[in-house]
């Protein structure tokens, strides 16, 4: 049994692994698996965009092999800037065009939040994760990180919004503090630890479900 992931991007891929690691079970993408069609995300909320893509990766694989007996996870995650009536939110992965680098992105938002004031630069990340069993069960979570859009970019860890997004508490942005540390404060980082309980609580009640 493996762990099928709805994603191609190596940066969220590499986080999702080493928050998983501990589960033994071996997490690769969609296109690993030989799937390389994208699903329309076209739901209303993070939770219909991540079972979207999910039941996409489950259908497709079923097409290719005749079954599916892995678990297949999928996140919808965005940034909900409350200044600008949480946008860029479901669309935050298309915002200014799917094409469009993030670093012209990230000035869009600085640009567009130009003279608010701290106190209303108040944002957050938001990850849903949904996960299709083989028996063909769903389930999802969703967590968020709480901040505020900074007036520059600043760090490398990250990828995405992070250098934009500045976490008060620690006087940096998520693109500057630690991996380990993001992994464990993080909007993904907190969905992941909470679907890794949930794997592991359905591993438990009945090993033979999920094989």
């Amino acid at each position: 049994m493996r762990i099928l992931f709805a994603t191609g991007n190596q940066g969220k891929l590499r986080e999702i692994r080493q928050i998983l690691s501990d589960l033994d079970i071996p997490v690769v993408s969609m296109k690993e698996a030989g799937i390389m069609s994208e699903a329309e995300e076209n739901g209303a909320t993070f939770e219909e965009n991540a079972l979207i893509k999910a039941r996409h990766v489950r259908d497709e694989y079923i097409k290719i092999n005749g079954g599916c007996p892995d678990i297949v996870l999928a996140d919808d995650s965005g940034l909900e800037v409350d200044y600008l009536g949480k946008e860029p939110g479901v669309h935050s992965a298309r915002y200014l065009g799917a094409d469009t680098p993030h670093h012209l992105k990230n000035l869009s938002l600085i640009e567009r939040l130009e003279g608010v004031r701290e106190e209303e630069r108040t944002a957050r990340f938001v990850c849903t994760i949904a996960a299709v069993f083989p028996d063909g069960r769903e389930q999802c979570v969703r967590e968020t990180m709480e901040g505020r859009i900074a007036h520059e970019e600043a760090g490398k860890n990250g990828f995405g919004y992070d250098p934009i997004f500045y976490l008060p508490q620690y006087g940096m942005t998520s693109a500057e503090i630690s991996p380990e540390l993001k992994n464990s404060i993080s909007h993904r980082g907190k969905a992941l630890t909470a679907m890794k309980s949930i794997l592991l609580g359905a591993i438990r009640e009945d090993p033979g479900r999920l094989s």
